[in-house]
């Protein structure tokens, strides 16, 4: 499946640079690859898109091709949330990017070290390049996909919801165009038998008569299959039968807690048990119309307490069979969101290597009310009641469709339910039997346990002899300390029309 993740933004840098009238290699690596061998080994320009998780293989990549001479510049969620820290590494950190914002790199196009300088737009570019516009490089990275092949699209960014933890919760939302929607859809129709496509809006029909009218005009029903991100509070039963009418066949709503953020899932001041028979019955009802349904959980924010927050996950589960649940450990991903600066103020965010930093291999945030001892023993019952052989019989009973049944039962017995289930239970024996474990945890100790420098090492393979030194360590409060003028005093501002995002 990794090839169908990729994101959208290093096509639209592609095609811009093209556009710009310079030659252009794409790769999407997918976590397989010989990323030494598949890159071309002379370039005079790298762009690296990246997650914070493969913070460490884009600072690898970096440092092997400034060896070669390149200029090297990373964009993407990590260097939105560690700006900081990327600075030391590449030569431009891109924050927001439009194509201005790129024309002024490709002019400069000059070495910044020891630290870079940070460019960014005033906001989201209100333009992208389409479907067609990126096909180059989006065939590329589905020629990696074997089997199913998903087509990444466009309806809007930003988002109007507020959840605190969520970095599109402070970017305004706006919808892309919609002509260029329909040009889309009506070019891939002629490029797939049957297309599949996976909105990557924040928050998928927010808009939604006019999303929907889009599609409707460009795809005759049941021509493409579609797959979304949305919330519960737009998933009412004339909305899931129109999005049945145009071919969705999953979606994914945000439910994250049972004493929080009713707004997002049409609950209001509801909490505790109220909320999960009535999260139950809205989901039992999309899934009458959608046949694949994974709902979304934060586990350990402030609102949790005891073990009532993951009962009441148990008993959703049992109300809902048909669903696939989805479990992010909370994690405070640097400048993402604000409510990291009140994390990062009560000195509660561990300086976990970026490479851990994916919702599920660490909890980067000390829990508020509980021991670390208690919290992955909480999580561990639940992921191990949410993949017994029970649970996944009872979902794929509960699942209409080869595709949707098959999907649940390869992400339960491999590494989401399986793997996570090893993972955190290694995790929580260390905690009792690793004397490193602990203390880091504890925050008695900076030192990183030997069993997380052999992980990064293990994944990163041949590139870790690139790793730069020191790599492995940030400042998990450096969002707060830039607040207060002490953290980017030093840091060179980019060219007049940039401004370095605060």
């Amino acid at each position: 499946m990794n090839p169908n993740l990729a994101s959208i933004m290093p096509q639209v840098i592609g095609a811009w640079c093209r556009e710009e009238g310079h030659e252009v290699a794409f790769v999407c690596y997918t976590g397989f690859e010989d990323l030494i061998a598949e890159l071309p080994s002379q370039v005079d320009l790298i762009f690296i898109g990246a997650f914070t998780e493969a913070a460490h293989t884009a600072y690898a990549l970096s440092q092997l091709f400034r060896s070669r001479g390149a200029i090297t510049a990373i964009g993407g969620p990590h260097a939105r949330c560690y700006p900081e820290d990327a600075l030391r590494y590449f030569d431009y950190v891109f924050g927001f990017t439009d194509r201005e914002t790129l024309r002024d790199v490709l002019s400069d196009c000059s070495q910044h070290r020891p630290i870079g300088i940070q460019v960014t737009a005033r906001q989201q570019p209100k333009i992208l390049p389409g479907v067609r516009e990126r096909w180059p490089f989006i065939e590329s990275a589905l020629k990696k996909a074997p089997f199913i092949k998903i087509v990444p699209m466009l309806g809007s960014l930003g988002c109007p919801y507020t959840c605190s933890f969520c970095i599109d919760a402070a970017v305004p939302y706006q919808t892309m165009d919609f002509d260029g929607v329909q040009e889309d859809l009506r070019f891939l129709l002629k490029k797939f038998r049957r297309p599949m496509v996976a909105w990557h809006d924040p928050n998928f029909g927010v808009r939604f008569n006019e999303c929907l009218d889009a599609i409707e005009r460009a795809v005759p029903p049941g021509r493409i299959d579609f797959l979304a991100e949305s919330s519960l509070s737009l998933l009412s039963e004339p909305h899931l039968k129109r999005l049945k009418h145009c071919g969705f066949k999953a979606v994914l709503p945000g439910i994250e807690s049972w004493f929080d953020l009713g707004a997002k899932s049409k609950t209001g001041a509801r909490l505790g048990m109220d909320k999960v028979r009535q999260v139950a019955d809205h989901v039992n009802l999309i899934l009458r119309y959608i046949p694949y349904l994974q709902a979304n959980f934060v586990l350990g924010l402030d609102t949790d307490e005891g073990a009532e927050p993951f009962e009441l996950t148990k008993r959703f589960l049992d109300l809902t069979p048909g669903a696939f649940p989805g479990y992010s450990l909370l994690t405070a991903f640097g400048r993402a969101a604000q409510l990291n600066l009140e994390y990062q103020h009560a000195n509660r965010v561990l300086p976990f290597p970026f490479h851990f930093l994916n919702n599920n291999q660490a909890i980067n945030v000390k829990p508020r009310n509980y021991t670390w001892q208690d919290f992955y023993d909480r999580v561990i019952d639940l992921t191990r009641y949410s993949f017994s052989s029970k649970a996944i019989a009872r979902r794929f009973r509960a699942t209409e469709g080869v595709t949707a049944r098959a999907m649940n039962l390869l992400r339960a017995i491999s590494t989401e339910g399986f793997g996570r289930l090893r993972y955190h239970g290694e995790v929580r024996r260390r905690l009792d039997n690793d004397p490193q474990f602990l203390p880091y945890f504890e925050q008695e100790t900076t030192r990183l346990p030997q069993f997380y420098v052999d992980l990064v090492r293990k994944d990163l393979g041949p590139l870790w002899e690139w790793l730069p030194q020191g790599a492995l360590d940030h400042d998990p409060n450096a969002y707060s300390k830039s607040q207060r003028g002490s953290a980017l005093d030093n840091l060179q501002q980019a060219p007049a029309r940039t401004t370095l995002a605060e």
